[in-house]
This record gives structure tokens, C-alpha cells and sequence, in this order.
């Protein structure tokens, strides 16, 4: 984890602004935070240069795509040693199919959000993952029925 950085007003504003819409322009991310594009543009590179900024991407509606069949896997393992953990993350890297990724305190050790076709592809997905990784000792999943809230906006304070 990195370092908090300091935000002032302006920077809550404009990442707010961005977290909204990533392809407003420089012109009117300038106007939202009342500042001219000049200083707008050092305030975006400083936040990007200092990491609060990462990525700007388009974000895609599941359903439309046909991957809208959400499953939370949780894993258990009888192995935490640092080579172990190195190929089991770098085996979940690989698979396109996992959203979110956590090592987890308490009753699982790792869970990961998975966003597939069917329950088929889920299954396929569910074989690759027990057979890839050695030392699993229980992997349980549940099923979303329903997305009642789902954001990538983050609380800014």
C-alpha cells in the first residue's frame, strides 16, 4: 500500500468529477473546478504522477457482453509459504475471468468476484482454478441473484 497523499478541495472536485466521467475534457474538468486548463492539467499530472490516479477506463454493462452470471469464490489453503502464494496469485492473474481479488482474514484465506457466461462457464472456470493450484483445501462458492448496488466511485473526504 501506498503512501495517503494530501488532497485539497480542488483535487476532491476534479476526481470527483472524474470518478463520474473520465472522458470529460480539459476544458470542462477546468470549468468544473473553476480553474483555467493550465492549472487543471498540473493538478491531473501530479495526481497521476503520485498514484491517485491509475487508470481511466470505460466501464461495460455485463449483461450486454454476456458475462452477467456473478460468483464470489472463497479459498481455503493448508499452505502460506511466500513460493505458494507467488504462483497462486500469479495463476489467479492469468485468469480474465476474476474482477477482485483479497487475501482475507478470518475463516477463508483468499476471494475473488468472477464474472462468467453461465453457470457452465463458471464450472469450467471452477475446474481450471482446483486443478492450476496445488494445497487449495476448500473452495466454496455462492452465486449473485441480484446486483442491488454496484460503483467504482470511491467516497472522497
Amino acid at each position: 500500500m501506498g503512501e495517503k497523499v494530501k488532497l485539497d478541495k480542488v483535487d476532491r472536485l476534479l476526481l470527483a468529477a472524474l470518478q463520474q466521467d473520465a472522458t470529460l475534457s480539459l476544458n470542462d474538468l477546468a470549468k468544473t473546478v473553476n480553474l483555467t486548463t493550465t492549472p487543471c492539467w498540473k493538478r491531473l499530472k501530479r495526481l497521476e504522477d503520485e498514484g491517485v490516479i491509475t487508470k481511466r477506463v470505460a466501464l461495460l454493462d455485463a449483461a450486454k457482453i454476456g458475462v452477467n452470471f456473478t460468483a464470489f469464490v472463497q479459498v481455503k489453503t493448508c499452505d502460506h509459504s511466500n513460493a505458494w502464494y507467488e504462483k497462486f496469485v500469479l495463476a489467479v492473474f492469468d485468469m480474465p475471468e476474476v474482477m477482485d481479488f483479497y487475501r482475507m482474514a478470518g475463516e477463508y484465506d483468499y476471494m475473488m468476484r468472477v464474472q462468467v457466461e453461465d453457470m457452465n462457464a463458471f464450472d469450467g472456470f471452477y475446474k481450471r482454478l482446483v486443478n492450476q493450484v496445488e494445497g487449495l483445501t476448500n473452495v466454496t462458492s455462492t452465486f449473485a441473484m441480484e446486483s442491488l448496488k454496484f460503483s467504482t466511485v470511491l467516497p472522497l473526504k
